[in-house]
């Protein structure tokens, strides 16, 4: 039976209009006024990082490392003697920031010991092609600029980016999306682990040439966006210029609703998360936009408004398992009234999840208080008995109207715990918090720190500005692929199915297809749906990455062979699952045979007369027995003769006079 909490959550969860992904329309969306942008970045593939003359591409094991640095952050004034509300958000953190250094891939520049090196040249044609093929205008010269990142993933503070090309546009299926600028920067470190008030990071990443494309808010569904990026990602891989595999790609979502404001969702790492997770953070703002209406309909002095806490000693509460942790890890148990925020905590605002969690995700990030770290008076699924409760808002003097919650912490992070609880709080009156989330692969989201002011850039003093001149950017782009729209057109003239288009331009599939046709006359269709659906299909009991190429090889061995080319569909599987084989072996392992055409044709009429032997069991006799024809010579028949010429001449005998 359902308690009071969970039936407030559906209520809640029906006043927001929140609906599945697969059943919203467009009118849907337009109704709630969505709007998305992206960030979409990709490393670029180069033999050096982009400052520095270090290896790219060179990844290690967490614990394979030569050396450790460790950081503390603290926010300094800007030249307008303000706090970037950032800076103050990681200060509040207390983080240790270690960094593990491997010397075969990182240097002194990286640690902001050096200056940085001119910026790398091969990187630079590589961008600007990439930029060049999104129909951005080009800069006529570089700056290079620091953009400030204060979560510890870069030592120095800031990130090295310099835009290359501003004003683009690139094709989805209904319409054009805008971009705002096209820019080259350096890649962060990996994180290794974020636990308490200590975080660790890898440094082999760092520095890696990376290439960001930033598009308007010109999305208006969720499916939009998804082919927005795949679109961004399709364009980049046309040039053979930049990584795949793992963590080469990874995205930013900006994501907004009428009356609210832009809310990053930070390191999408698959764009098939995009659909669910934009649609997900839509109506939890939504969903805060009517906690905002509500509080603010109950409360008239907002400015009065504020928490009441008190200590709860660990010996009366020690019969709760959750509360009696702080007697183990030597904790303060601290209870918090929020007043007129009854059924604010139970109110939905994405699947699984309830505004107490909004409370409780700031506690981890800011107070570093690890989950769970709170139990409050809404949950959906109770900790504490009701006596319990009635006991807490007794000594927090509680009106029937407030709620109340209770969080463990060590001594030293009370008053951060305290203050994160009353500033998430006061937000909620406000609406959509300012701030960047994580993504989850469930398709939901979690706060990961308050959203950079616009002062983060300023120019970086330590680089000269770089001229662009149209030398440098013909011979970048003079071997530049089509564009993809016309990769999209010659799909379509092909009439390979849409469903196909993805693997084929995600692996950069088209050049390699138009050589083996064009060498070997064989139809574009026929060969897209080799690589499309038997090779696509067979990749998950692949061992390592497959090479394409063995595709025009293998033809070129058919035909050489003078074996028909159906046989490649046997062959495929045995291939994939050791690249390194002989073609002959693969044969041998098949059990293939050589016979004539007419060997095979003399087979029909046998079989024919054997078929007719049996009992009737179709009405229509003579579709069955081709079928049953067509499978017993089949295994005699593939790569001797044309399947389709061999079912021809087979329904010919067959349907003879007819």
């Amino acid at each position: 039976m359902k308690n009071i909490w969970q039936k407030n959550c559906e209520k809640s969860k029906k006043k927001v209009g929140w609906i599945d992904l697969n059943q919203a329309k467009y009118e849907d969306y337009q109704k709630i006024g969505f709007m998305c942008g992206l960030e979409v970045h990709q490393q670029l593939k180069t033999d050096k990082k982009l400052f520095c003359r270090c290896k790219a591409g060179h990844y290690h094991n967490f614990n394979d490392y030569d050396a450790e640095i460790v950081r503390h952050m603290r926010p300094t004034l800007s030249e307008l003697g303000e706090y970037d509300g950032t800076a103050l958000m990681e200060f509040k953190t207390k983080k240790e920031i270690t960094y593990r250094i491997n010397n075969k891939t990182s240097c002194t520049y990286e640690m902001d010991d050096t200056p940085p090196f001119p910026i790398n040249k091969q990187a630079l044609e590589c961008a600007i092609k990439i930029a060049n093929l999104s129909k951005t205008n080009l800069v006529g010269e570089l700056h290079i600029t620091r953009k400030q990142y204060l979560d510890g993933s870069i030592p120095t503070g800031f990130q090295r980016t310099a835009i290359i090309g501003i004003e683009g546009e690139i094709p989805i299926s209904n319409k054009k999306i805008r971009l705002i600028q096209f820019s080259i920067e350096e890649d962060s470190c990996r994180e290794v682990s974020d636990i308490g008030h200590k975080r660790v990071y890898f440094a082999d990443r760092l520095g890696m040439p990376l290439i960001e494309t930033v598009t308007y808010p010109d999305m208006l569904t969720p499916f939009e966006a998804a082919e927005a990026c795949q679109n961004i990602r399709f364009i980049a891989r046309s040039t053979n210029n930049v990584r795949t595999g793992i963590g080469a790609a990874r995205q930013d979502v900006n994501v907004s609703v009428t009356g609210g404001t832009r809310i990053e969702i930070k390191g999408v790492a698959h764009i098939k998360w995009i659909p669910l997770l934009t649609h997900n953070e839509a109506f939890r703002q939504v969903a805060l936009l009517e906690i905002k209406k509500t509080l603010n309909e109950r409360v008239n002095n907002i400015k009065k408004w504020k928490i009441n806490a008190q200590e709860l000693f660990t010996e009366e509460w020690k019969h709760i398992s959750f509360l009696n942790r702080a007697i183990a890890d030597n904790c303060k148990i601290y209870a918090v009234n929020l007043p007129k925020f009854k059924e604010i905590l139970s109110h939905f605002t994405q699947p699984g999840k309830i505004f107490a969690d909004e409370i409780s995700d700031r506690l981890k990030v800011i107070a570093c208080l690890e989950k769970p770290n709170m139990i409050h008076s809404e949950e959906l699924i109770p900790s504490l008995k009701p006596n319990d409760w009635k006991r807490i808002a007794e000594i927090l003097k509680a009106n029937e109207d407030d709620a109340q919650l209770v969080f463990i912490a060590p001594e030293s992070d009370v008053k951060t715990a305290l203050e994160t609880i009353e500033e998430r709080a006061l937000l909620a009156f406000e609406g959509i918090p300012n701030e960047t989330r994580k993504s989850i692969p469930d398709g939901t989201t979690i706060f990961e720190r308050v959203l950079p002011g616009p002062d983060r850039m300023y120019p970086d003093t330590d680089s000269k500005p770089i001229s662009i001149t149209q030398d440098f950017i013909d011979k970048a782009c003079q071997d530049s692929p089509p564009d993809l729209s016309f990769r999209f057109d010659q799909l379509k003239e092909w009439k390979v199915p849409n469903e196909a288009y993805t693997y084929i331009l995600k692996n950069n599939l088209m050049p390699l297809i138009e050589k083996i046709s064009n060498d070997f006359n064989l139809s574009h269709k026929k060969i897209s749906l080799i690589f499309a659906q038997n090779i696509k299909n067979l990749a998950g009991h692949i061992k390592e990455k497959f090479d394409f190429n063995l595709i025009y090889d293998l033809i070129k061995f058919l035909q050489h062979r003078d074996i028909e080319f159906d046989l490649i569909y046997k062959m495929l599987p045995v291939l994939s699952q050791n690249q390194h084989i002989s073609f002959e072996s693969i044969l041998t392992l098949i059990s293939f045979e050589k016979y004539r055409n007419d060997f095979i044709i003399n087979q029909i009429d046998i079989l024919s007369d054997m078929y007719d032997n049996f009992p009737k069991k179709s009405a229509d006799q003579d579709a069955a027995k081709i079928r049953w024809v067509m499978g017993k010579i089949n295994h005699i028949a593939i790569g001797n003769i044309s399947l389709a010429e061999l079912k021809s001449i087979v329904t010919k005998k067959i349907r003879k006079g007819e």
